[in-house]
């Protein structure tokens, strides 16, 4: 991965602080900055979700550093920020299931450990700080696709921690002059998706369920639209957003996604096709808090962070299943 490089300033002179980099999309993040030479990537993570094989993954890069702790102590957050020029802010309790189940959790780390990260940034003197949003913010708003400024009431205590941060975020911006950039990701997808565990993403238990011949479970009649995007647009995006030289940009929020999308159902037979299976789900009732479609426009990322995604659904899928084949 990684043919393509985001970036056209000299990242060799700069330190990267990934929160969050054993998950999904901060190793992603890690993996790309590694390949092109920044001077520092250093990854801040709790293993609450993320995962240790994700740190071994690059431990004997020299420009890699890894810290275990916690965004919710500001000390570890403090020690983080030592020395770094941008934080991209992947770290948070996801799942909007969890966060209805139990909401404090989802508070404590996507609200208090956010707070706590953006002062040590702030404190650390970071030139910038790129923080990881959700399509959740968009809760009841109908339009088709989601424009930023166009917000609904939130669904889920997820979604109210996310929009918190977005506000947050803004603060710091209008009252500290700290710039901040926020990214709206929608369903972010591809290769170290977790398929294990309670609040799993849908595609990579779609994958694992069907190779294992194990029930899969659809929520609703399946005809819920998302616009599933692959990670690596996700990439593209934190680091467009770590150099955009727009101003307009700062203490701003922006979709990241890939602007189609499919159904649930569409999502699951084209998964059956590429693993040239006949397994068939079993449907069952709506999941409390979910957004029933999910349309993104993406022009303003488009024109203000030059974000232009590379990776379709298709293409991105069918790298995603040949990985975890």
């Amino acid at each position: 991965m990684y043919q393509t490089a985001y970036h056209s300033e000299d990242i060799s002179k700069y330190s990267f602080l990934i929160t969050g980099g054993a998950g999904f999309i901060g190793s992603h993040i890690a993996e790309y900055l590694l390949k092109f030479g920044a001077k520092k990537v250093r990854v801040l993570d709790n293993f609450v979700t993320g995962r240790r094989e994700n740190v071994e993954l690059f431990k004997a890069n020299a420009e890699y550093e890894f810290i275990e702790g916690d965004i919710t102590n500001l000390e570890d957050g403090r020690t983080a920020c030592e020395g770094i020029d941008f934080v991209l802010h992947q770290a948070a309790l996801g799942s909007v299931p969890r966060s209805v189940a139990n909401p404090i959790p989802t508070n404590e780390h996507n609200v208090d450990g956010f707070l706590n990260m953006l002062i040590a940034a702030r404190d650390a003197n970071v030139k910038r700080f790129v923080f990881a949003s959700s399509s959740s913010v968009y809760g009841d708003e109908p339009n088709l696709p989601k424009v930023e400024n166009r917000i609904g009431n939130p669904l889920s205590p997820y979604a109210v921690t996310k929009y918190a941060n977005e506000l947050y975020a803004k603060v710091f911006y209008t009252n500290y002059g700290f710039e901040t950039v926020g990214l709206r990701y929608f369903n972010i997808f591809g290769p170290r998706q977790d398929p294990n565990g309670q609040y799993a993403a849908v595609i990579p238990i779609f994958v694992d369920k069907i190779l294992k011949r194990e029930a899969v479970f659809i929520n609703g009649d399946g005809e819920q639209t998302r616009d599933f995007t692959f990670v690596e647009n996700a990439v593209q995006a934190n680091i467009r957003a770590a150099f955009t030289t727009h101003t307009e940009a700062l203490g701003s929020v922006f979709n990241i996604a890939f602007s189609e999308s499919y159904t649930v159902n569409q999502l699951y037979f084209d998964i059956q096709k590429l693993l040239g299976s006949d397994h068939l789900p079993t449907y069952r009732e709506p999941r409390q808090g979910d957004i029933q479609n999910s349309l993104a426009d993406i022009s303003k990322a488009n024109r203000l962070l030059d974000y232009k995604p590379l990776f379709s659904f298709s293409d991105g899928l069918k790298i995603t299943v040949d990985y975890f084949k």
